[in-house]
């Protein structure tokens, strides 16, 4: 992906559109927003009766895109049957044939390495979802919140405090975008280096936390 692009970076497939005008599209998918929210906050609370287990499977990242995509998307919930392009992005996904075995082994990899830190399994999962871009539509969306699922089940916590991280990336999107050209880069260069998301995860979960702080009456250290 390249470095200093757009503030957005839109997946572009060859799908016919549910929702054609743009007003109404744009509430549906705050609608599904809000959804797809509360559906991986209710991941990381099934995982937090069990007592904190959980393994990330790709029938929950199916099910976070499909509640995202519901009633805007055929594919809401399947992987792309084509290729795909990001605009505003040099990097080009794997073709569709590759998409399920990626995603496998991305859960694997999460899964085997569950004794990392939960920075470093949350920028795995935002960055590789999206390199695989697995979906027509709703990558990003997906990625953002499948990383927070992952990083508050492996705190073993519902996190506290707004904005969000998945709410602070879409209002600052370009270190975001940095962050993934950053690991696009390494992944490039036969390295795994996830050191610019994991840092810029760190930072917003550092604010989420504070602003609930200071929202309790607390003051920050000047």
């Amino acid at each position: 992906m390249s470095t200093g692009g757009p503030e957005k970076r839109d997946s572009r497939a060859l799908e016919p559109d549910l929702i054609t005008d743009a007003q109404e599209r744009a509430e549906a998918e705050a609608r599904n927003g809000l959804r797809q929210f509360d559906a991986g906050i209710a991941a990381v609370r099934t995982a937090l009766d069990r007592g904190g287990e959980f393994r990330l499977r790709p029938s929950l990242i199916l099910s976070l895109h499909r509640e995202a995509l519901k009633g805007i998307s055929l594919y809401a919930g399947n992987y792309r049957p084509g290729g795909v392009e990001i605009g505003g992005s040099k990097h080009e996904p794997p073709g569709a044939h590759l998409v399920p075995e990626l995603i496998e082994e991305m859960c694997d990899y999460v899964n085997a390495h569950w004794d990392a830190t939960a920075l470093h399994l949350a920028a795995y999962v935002m960055w590789r979802l999206n390199w695989v871009h697995p979906f027509a539509d709703g990558n990003g969306r997906t990625s953002r919140i499948t990383s927070y699922v992952v990083l508050s089940t492996r705190m073993k916590a519902e996190l506290i405090g707004t904005p969000t991280i998945p709410d602070q990336i879409v209002d600052n999107r370009k270190p975001y975008f940095e962050a993934l050209d950053a690991a696009d880069a390494a992944w490039i260069d036969g390295r795994l280096d996830l050191s610019k998301m994991e840092q810029l995860l760190g930072a917003f979960l550092a604010n989420q936390l504070a602003q609930f702080f200071e929202q309790a009456g607390g003051q920050m250290p000047g």
